[in-house]
């Protein structure tokens, strides 16, 4: 709030003395500029666009306020403070036009040079806080979108669920931060690269929006068509007078884009097929149920809980358990983790619960896309469906799978090695669904894929 009233204050003495630069406040200029200067104007339409970026890092920050402090920030602070401050560097330099040089700090008197600096760093962090915390909420939703490998997530707020840490995200954007300053040198260089990729987040945000306008709104194509297509416009227009700089450094996000995308397609890929595979080797649950029912083996007391992906087959650490063990316990529950397609899921839809004899029970948990699965939790909720769950008699069952490529498989031979590179990279399951680690059997099991 300091950063945006200084640069306000700042600018109105120069407006206060040329009060004609509100002029610009009419869009005929622009647009009479435009259609006079040709190729100039495309080149400065992606110069200028610059002045409007950072307004996104705004939104990155949603699923933490919701829309009402971002819209209120923006409408009477961030926006205000912005138009004032651009207009008093515009009245500055057409009166001096030395001032090109660096008209945001010749605002300022010299005594205030240093703690502008100061204050302009200080800025940067804290809006930085923006990108990082956007990175953390957009990777957990991915994870659990399945587009990633489960990836350790710590929670740094008792009351605020979308206040969270990753450390490997973390340390990737270090990394990133690094490379990016060794390669650019300067924010000037960095400013193609910036250009080109809010322009292009921004693109695909209005292409998104139609699609929920349309098909979550219940709109019809054409009425949302209405809505978008003037935003997508604008966007597109901006994205291909930014296009100019891809050779200079606007590259950068294009292949940063590209890998994340690759990554993503893989881990997609990949879980399908070995998920298929998986299943032709398995037993149907029903059967299987139905045969131990008719010869049941030893039974010992307690609570298993057998978690699985597909819970029409037997799962693989029910079938390596009988076959080692050869014993079952008083209670068995296959167990099935769901992701919903909303950020949350109400408590009372969390549970679905079905009985297939007296000693199987199926459990669907489900859970938002922004919420982390705590599976120990969920389980309690089902105490209501009339299940007497005690954790410390409860025993967890995991398979934990070691791949191996096929000769034959539906995969590339680069892209098995990148899936089971990325499996490995896996957080360990226990971690993930937050399950005590003292009431967990992993079952090993080998897999070629």
């Amino acid at each position: 709030m300091l950063w945006f009233a200084v640069i306000a204050i700042a600018a109105v003495p120069q407006i206060v003395k040329h009060p004609e630069v509100l002029a610009a406040l009419n869009p005929v200029h622009a647009i009479y500029f435009m259609f006079h200067h040709g190729i100039v104007a495309f080149v400065t339409l992606g110069a200028v666009f610059l002045a409007v970026t950072g307004a996104e890092a705004l939104y990155a920050d949603l699923g933490h306020f919701g829309k009402k402090p971002i819209r209120l920030a923006w409408l009477f602070l961030v926006l205000p403070s912005l138009a004032l401050n651009y207009f008093g560097q515009a009245a500055l330099v057409m009166h001096e036009p030395t001032a090109l040089e660096n008209p945001f700090y010749l605002l300022f008197p010299e005594w205030a040079l240093i703690p502008m600096v100061i204050l302009a760093a200080s800025a940067t962090v804290i809006a930085s806080q923006a990108v990082i915390t956007g990175a953390y909420s957009l990777t957990q939703q991915a994870i659990q979108l399945g587009l990633l490998p489960r990836f350790e997530i710590r929670h740094t707020s008792e009351s605020h669920s979308g206040q969270i840490y990753i450390p490997r995200v973390n340390m990737l954007l270090l990394i990133a931060v690094i490379v990016l300053v060794v390669m650019f040198k300067s924010s000037s260089s960095l400013a193609s690269a910036y250009g080109i990729s809010v322009t292009g987040t921004m693109v695909v945000t209005a292409m998104m929006a139609f699609v929920v306008i349309w098909r979550g709104w219940k709109w019809s194509p054409i009425l949302a068509g209405a809505l978008i297509v003037p935003f997508l416009l604008i966007d597109l227009t901006f994205l291909t007078a930014n296009l100019l700089k891809v050779f200079d450094g606007g590259w950068v996000p294009l292949a940063a884009g590209g890998v994340i995308v690759l990554l993503m397609y893989t881990w997609r890929r990949g879980s399908r097929l070995l998920f298929e595979k998986s299943r032709k080797l398995e037993l149907p649950l029903a059967e299987l149920v139905a045969m131990l029912e008719k010869r049941p083996p030893q039974r010992v007391a307690g609570t298993a809980v057998f978690l699985t992906s597909d819970p029409a087959s037997a799962p693989t650490a029910l079938m390596h358990s009988l076959k080692h063990y050869k014993v079952l316990h008083e209670k068995n529950v296959i167990l099935t983790i769901e992701t919903a397609p909303t950020p949350k899921v109400a408590i009372s839809e969390r549970v679905r619960m079905e009985e297939i004899s007296a000693t199987f029970a199926k459990v669907t948990l489900r859970f938002g896309f922004m919420e982390s699965p705590n599976v120990p939790k969920a389980l309690a909720i089902a105490r209501k469906t009339g299940w007497q769950f005690d954790i410390m008699s409860t025993s967890f069952f995991l398979s934990r799978r070691a791949l191996k490529p096929a000769a034959h498989s539906g995969m590339p031979r680069w892209q098995d090695h990148l899936f089971i590179g990325l499996s490995r990279t896996a957080n360990d399951a226990t971690d993930y669904f937050q399950i005590p680690t003292g009431r967990v059997v992993e079952v090993g099991t080998q897999v070629t894929i």
